[in-house]
């Protein structure tokens, strides 16, 4: 086994020196000069994988600040649709006025703004203001929330037998009213959601004890596609 070599008198080893080009060529051994100092060695390059990760963290994280800035100034896709200060007049109810009778009555709400929803009434009648049907022109905008999951839903609350409507909105229902009292239909368009509805008027009949009905009834068949065509024109002039 071989082993490290002793210390002999107890004495260090001599510290080494170093000679310069002079020294070397030097013919008498005994000839020599002052050591030089030795070259300082050169502080190393960062390493590139190093600045190249940082550069890449701090250009994801700019572009997620910039996306989020973006969107947060930006708020949901409303598909084109805004407020209105004027829902009786963008409700024209063209198709609606054939069958039922000329606009005779038209009352507006203001609209009611808010910064999650805005929301406008209008209130109109169809035929003589005294034998007509009663209409009602509901506009929700929903500008932070989706009301997708909830509208479904609340339909079926109010009437469980209401019949979908294809090709309109995103979801659309109609529903007849039984004895020909009325009829409504509801649509969801992204964030907007609107409806049309009519029923017939009544008085209370102190006499009677119950309600009269004091409009001249009309024969509402086929009264589901005048629906559509209304609210169809309705969407079209909600954007505009």
């Amino acid at each position: 086994m071989i082993s490290e070599p002793e210390l002999i008198g107890g004495e260090d080893f001599p510290a080494a020196q170093v000679l310069d080009r002079d020294s070397r060529e030097s013919r008498d051994p005994r000839q020599s000069r002052e050591p030089l100092e030795p070259r300082r060695p050169r502080p190393r390059r960062p390493w590139l994988w190093a600045l190249g990760g940082a550069v890449v963290a701090s250009a994801v994280w700019a572009g997620g600040l910039y996306a989020y800035e973006r969107s947060r100034d930006e708020g949901v896709d409303l598909r084109g649709y805004r407020t209105v200060e004027n829902l009786c007049e963008r409700a024209e109810l063209k198709a609606l006025s054939v069958v039922l009778g000329k606009k005779s009555v038209d009352q507006e709400t203001p609209t009611e703004k808010h910064p999650a929803l805005d929301r406008a009434v209008c209130f109109a009648t169809l035929g003589s203001p005294e034998t007509g049907y009663s209409v009602q022109v509901v506009y929700e905008l929903h500008k932070v929330t989706d009301p997708g999951p909830e509208f479904e839903p609340l339909l079926s609350v109010w009437a469980s037998d209401a019949e979908p409507v294809e090709g309109l909105g995103e979801q659309a229902y109609v529903h007849r009213d039984e004895g020909d009292g009325g009829a409504w239909i509801r649509v969801l368009d992204g964030q907007a959601e609107l409806e049309i509805s009519f029923s017939d008027q009544q008085t209370w009949s102190p006499e009677k004890g119950q309600a009269v009905t004091e409009t001249k009834k009309v024969d509402l068949s086929g009264i589901e596609t005048v629906l559509v065509q209304d609210l169809t024109a309705l969407m079209a002039a909600l954007k505009k």
